[in-house]
């Protein structure tokens, strides 16, 4: 770490620590300052980080944390395609699929999409028989970045019943198949690799149960979503039905790419290409805007001081619509796989915490069931409000009104608490929260706000030092779990009676 980035470090740890109400009081403009609305295709979202204990003081010092971390200079590697995954040597080119990258780039991805749009026409235009159903096999970022795209977006109808199947707990893929008629049915397997031992176990059931069903040509209900489309011609799927994605994508990254198919198919190709447009209207705002205003280095602003500063371990988003009820699932990965390291991206052990644990849940369910640690525990957790405008629904506008009144209430209570003579009946405040409030949940606003989130795990990494694009802690359980199926290994006392206790040793 150099001179710069600890001398940044140590004033911002200087800094006083005023309450909430008191940076509020003290600063009428304060409300302008930190909460900014981004215009998107056919609405806006409104971005409220004032409830958080930045302020000029710590911004000031964060935005000279970035200039010493050459943000701007890693902000522009990532966005031209340079190699920024120094550990497997690779490009991180998401945002090329939505249109931004090196110009090579964004044709390859072009050109993908372009299959892609060509078979789900295919499809939609009854070309390849009566499709009525999907049953969509991956896993991770292939399977979690569908399933909260689906979820959220084709509520109201799809073109094609998607279903998502990711664990190889085979009551999931069984689960699937109650809803599906194999004879009108397709199946997509998501694999980087075509190699990932649970995509594959599924994907051989799935044929299996194809041809009990009757199908004669099982491999020929199979679409593969991969960066190596010649394992999966030679696994059995005809190359026409093979939608192939660049190397230099990562599987939490990789709903833009081929891996959105299920998206399409369900929504429409209009739809998915409004996703990707309000992906790009965040990475234009990501590329071109400089220190706090910049969302989403703001927002790695304010979790950087609460989990480095302040020592808080977990950070909360909850969703005040139930229609993104998966976004926090898909957030613990993309947050958690990316940052959570014990080594800078040179190899050397990081000089204070990382990720927080990311969690969360949906309201008001949430209200009920977990706010009471939020409130008056002893744990300070900082969460995310995240809302829309509009409601997802045609009832009583009476749910709507009090699904909304509860979320902005929710940051109201966690930051002004409320004194009592009565210990037990005593709220502390002083709580941070932030709200991003969309206009209408659409899928430009759902593709902004992911990619809003991907930024920002992008500039927590560089404020730390971190390579945010490897994720080699989920291999050595991996390892583990084949050396248990090819026998003959000893582990530990209580893994070997384990091991033998379920008649797997």
């Amino acid at each position: 770490m150099n001179e710069a980035v600890n001398k940044a470090w140590g004033e911002l740890a200087a800094l006083p620590r005023p309450r909430l109400a008191e940076l509020f009081a003290a600063d009428a403009n304060r409300l302008a300052s930190l909460s900014n609305r981004l215009d998107i295709p056919g609405g806006s979202i409104l971005f409220d980080w004032s409830k958080t204990h930045l302020d000029a003081a710590h911004i000031g010092l964060f935005e000279q944390l970035a200039w010493a971390c050459d943000f701007a200079g890693k902000r522009a590697a990532l966005l031209s395609g340079e190699k920024v995954n120094v550990t497997e040597q690779r490009a991180a080119e998401h945002t090329a699929q939505r249109g931004t990258g090196a110009p090579e780039s964004v044709a390859l991805a072009q050109a993908f999409h372009a299959r892609m749009h060509m078979l789900v026409d295919a499809i939609h235009r009854g070309l390849l028989g009566e499709i009525k159903h999907l049953i969509h096999i991956g896993i991770g970022g292939s399977a979690l970045g569908p399933a909260l795209a689906i979820d959220a977006l084709a509520r109201d109808g799809a073109l094609v019943d998607v279903h998502v199947v990711s664990n190889i707990d085979g009551c999931a893929l069984e689960a699937a198949f109650e809803r599906c008629d194999p004879a009108k049915t397709l199946i997509a397997v998501a694999s980087k690799t075509f190699t990932t031992i649970e995509t594959m176990t599924n994907a051989k059931s799935a044929l299996d149960w194809l041809a009990e069903g009757g199908v004669a040509d099982s491999f020929g209900r199979v679409i593969a979503l991969t960066a190596s489309p010649d394992k999966a011609v030679e696994w059995g799927v005809d190359e026409t039905r093979v939608l192939p994605f660049s190397e230099s994508v990562g599987g939490r990254y990789s709903l833009w790419s081929s891996i959105g198919f299920p998206v399409a198919l369900a929504l429409g190709w209009a739809e998915f290409a409004e996703l990707l447009e309000g992906a790009e209207v965040m990475d234009k705002h990501f590329a071109g805007t400089d220190g706090a205003a910049n969302l989403a280095l703001r927002a790695a602003f304010a979790d950087q001081l609460y989990t480095r500063l302040r020592g808080c371990q977990t950070r909360a988003s909850f969703a005040y619509d139930e229609r993104l009820k998966l976004l926090p699932s898909y957030l613990q990965q993309l947050e958690m796989e990316s940052n959570g390291k014990s080594v800078t991206a040179d190899g050397q052990p990081v000089s204070g915490p990382t990720a927080p644990i990311t969690w969360g849940g949906v309201g008001t369910d949430a209200q009920h069931a977990v706010f009471q640690l939020l409130h008056q525990g002893t744990n300070i957790v900082p969460v995310d409000f995240i809302a829309a405008i509009a409601p997802g629904d045609d009832l009583d506008p009476a749910h709507h009104r009090i699904l909304l009144m509860n979320c902005f209430a929710q940051g109201a209570a966690l930051m002004a608490g409320k004194q009592s003579d009565d210990p037990a009946r005593a709220y502390p405040g002083d709580r941070p929260s932030a709200t991003i409030l969309l206009d209408e949940l659409t899928p430009a606003a759902l593709g902004a706000v992911i990619a809003f989130h991907e930024h920002r795990t992008f500039a927590n990494a560089v404020l730390m030092g971190i390579n945010p694009f490897d994720q080699f802690g989920v291999e050595l359980g991996k390892q583990i779990a084949n050396a248990i199926d090819a026998g003959g290994v000893s582990f530990d006392a209580s893994t070997d009676a384990l091991l033998k206790a379920a008649g797997l040793a």
